[in-house]
């Protein structure tokens, strides 16, 4: 046996969408129904294990044997409930070493993640049976009592034989999908580096992070009664029945005066507030509080801790289709509130007292000492504790080096600040973030987020310009200022827009910037300077709304719809740049697991680490962070870290 191709079909009282597989797997009620599988790619066979059939003991033997490989379409499902069913205690599971997930091979292809959807793209015509989510719904999940099914929490397959034959019909047809689409996708193989990063990712998501749950609990119900003393102070004041509606709040407001009111959304009471007092002042200030969702991630928390109280499977391997960038689940660990309260360690210890008042009258508003506290809930294990390391300014060093954009890569050798030299560069005055013009250091911050992949006057309001008080009338003359200030960028921009247009007309190959363009069998590839390759399904030229040709792919687009999606030289250079820290990132994390750390989580270009009392250095982290790629041995990194005894961003 070479290879094993598996779906299964299980059940457990744990909700898997909000918990995950891990929280979903532990559950005393968790058990597998029914096992489909292929050898070697031959008949698919079903094991139905609730009626008590038995896995064959060379296809259980293989489960354990890393010379077998292991596929399944979202792989580590089946790899964490069968450490359940072969009985692994908590936080131990079967190696990830010898798994290998058609979903993610589907994703370095630009394909949608669900089976379904990636099969549709296909063109594959054996797709999963049209009832298999209600069949799914009927076994898989606790059923509501009721006195037509005899008050019964669960299906079972006697309640309905019918029904369970169809089950069985459809864990076999998955496999066969599975393996047609595995068989359409080894076309595009997989880089064996990029199934070693799988294979670590599946490592740190095994390993998860420690919570304070005892601190978590202690924050909900802190929430929950600041919420009630909210909505009573609320009715208190305006006398509205129900303090959750804006449609009755804005009626009130408007009986104060406040004629100019959209809605009551977060951007628009930050607005009324500006020249609100008195009562609609304390009512705009409580709605704001009562909207406040950010303490919903405690919840989360709560629902994918596991019995050893740390969270596992918080990381989605290739969750950015387009980039290969990891992404957030569960808890969406890529969105944490940032922390500003000093101390931190006297914030977490009025909430775990639940002294609220104690908490107003020393850090404010609750909910926002509740949401800035969040990141404090992860925690070392004892005798450990946290090492943070990140890069510093990654994107914009990256795109420097690939544009050859001379001026900065000096700046990032010297170890200088980005943002005064931009805004000297553009203004032609020096800058010093605490010295000399120091006003200025912001309109460059604000240029370099917003300018680095084209954007224009509506990138700088949308990071926030207006809100800093840089004038409307300033913003032509900053993106002027700042394009002028590095020619060679704006070059890179076109430059790769004319390849891509070449390639997709020509359906040929090549280089340009180091970056290896083609077309093969539908697909445009940019090969990264890591031999990682960048997908674009079905380019096209087309005509944008202007009237001009633009590069155009099918895609994940919004509302995660696949769709033809427009595209131009700076958004493919945004694809690059942060494709290409995405493989630093990842070279960096194989570096510390291979120098025997332990990575418990990562959020963009930042590694977190449970690392023993008195054991290495932060100094020593940060060496091997920085350390540059073989294929970018001239790119300047750097990184910079701390230690805390709970998560935090300094």
């Amino acid at each position: 046996m070479k290879e094993l191709f598996i779906d299964l079909e299980t059940y457990s009282d744990v909700d898997l969408s909000k918990s995950g597989v891990y929280r979903y797997a532990q559950s005393s009620n968790f058990e597998i129904l029914l096992f489909a599988y292929s050898v070697d790619k031959g008949p698919v066979q079903v094991i139905n294990i609730k009626e008590n059939e038995q896995i064959p003991t060379d296809v259980l033997n293989a489960l354990t044997d890393n010379s077998v490989k292991k596929y399944a379409y979202n792989a580590v499902f089946e790899r964490i409930c069968l450490s359940k069913y072969l009985g692994y205690p908590i936080g131990m599971y079967l190696s990830p070493n010898s798994w290998y997930c058609d979903m993610v091979h589907a994703a370095t292809l630009g394909l949608p993640l669900s089976l379904e959807n990636v099969g549709i793209v296909l063109g594959i015509e054996k797709q999963k049976l049209s009832i298999g989510k209600s069949l799914i719904k009927y076994f898989c999940i606790p059923c509501t009592p009721t006195k037509a099914n005899g008050y019964r929490t669960r299906n079972l397959p006697h309640h309905d034989r019918d029904k369970w034959n169809e089950f069985i019909k459809y864990n076999k047809r998955d496999v066969e999908t599975e393996m047609e689409i595995h068989n359409r996708l080894t076309k595009f193989p997989v880089l064996e580096q990029e199934w070693d990063n799988y294979q670590l990712d599946q490592r740190i998501n095994d390993y998860g992070i420690m919570i304070d749950i005892d601190f978590v609990n202690h924050a909900i119900r802190c929430d929950e009664e600041n919420q009630e003393n909210n909505i009573e102070k609320v009715k208190l004041i305006t006398g509205v029945n129900n303090p959750n509606s804006p449609k009755q709040l804005k009626e009130w407001l408007i009986e104060q005066g406040m004629t100019e009111i959209d809605s009551l959304s977060k951007a628009d009471v930050t607005r009324l507030l500006k020249d609100a007092t008195g009562n609609v002042e304390e009512i705009l200030k409580l709605r704001q509080d009562i909207a406040k969702s950010s303490v919903k991630k405690y919840i989360a928390m709560q629902n994918v801790v596991c019995k050893d109280d740390r969270c596992r499977g918080l990381i989605q391997f290739y969750g950015a289709n387009r980039t290969g960038r990891y992404a957030g689940r569960l808890i969406q660990m890529q969105n944490l509130p940032q922390n500003h309260l000093e101390p931190l360690s006297e914030a977490r210890e009025l909430i775990r007292m639940e002294n609220l008042d104690g908490t107003l009258a020393k850090f404010g508003a609750i909910s926002t000492v509740l949401s800035e506290l969040i990141r404090t809930a992860f925690i070392p294990k004892k005798g450990y504790r946290f090492i943070v390391s990140d890069f510093s300014a990654i994107e914009a060093r990256v795109l420097a080096w690939l544009a050859k954009e001379e001026w900065r890569l000096e700046l990032f050798r010297k170890g200088g600040d980005i943002y005064c030299m931009s805004a000297s560069k553009m203004f032609g005055v020096p800058v010093e973030k605490n010295g000399i013009n120091k006003e200025l250091r912001q309109k460059g911050k604000i240029a370099e987020l917003a300018c680095g992949y084209g954007g224009s006057v509506g990138a700088l309001k949308a990071f926030g310009a207006i809100a800093l008080g840089i004038k409307e009338t300033e913003l032509k003359g900053i993106i002027d200022k700042w394009r002028e200030a590095n020619p060679n960028i704006i070059k890179l921009w076109w430059e790769v827009d004319k390849a891509a247009k070449n390639v997709i007309t020509n359906k040929s190959t090549l280089m340009c910037y180091g970056l290896k363009f083609s077309y093969e069998k539908g697909i445009m590839f940019i090969e990264l300077p890591s031999k990682r390759r960048l997908a674009y399904c079905k380019p096209r030229i087309g005509i944008n709304a202007l009237g001009l040709k633009c590069i155009t792919y099918e895609g994940i687009g919004t509302g995660k719809k696949w769709e033809r999606i427009e595209s131009y030289g700076p958004k493919l250079v945004e694809n690059i740049v942060q494709g290409i820290a995405r493989d630093i990132l990842a070279e960096a994390m194989m570096r510390l697991y291979k120098n025997g750390y332990k990575i418990t989580m990562h959020i963009h270009d930042e590694v977190v680490l449970e690392v023993e009392e008195n054991v290495s250095t932060v100094e020593e982290v940060c060496r091997i962070m920085k350390i540059s790629p073989v294929w970018a041995k001239d790119l300047p990194l750097n990184a910079d870290g701390y230690e805390c005894k709970f998560y935090k961003k300094e």
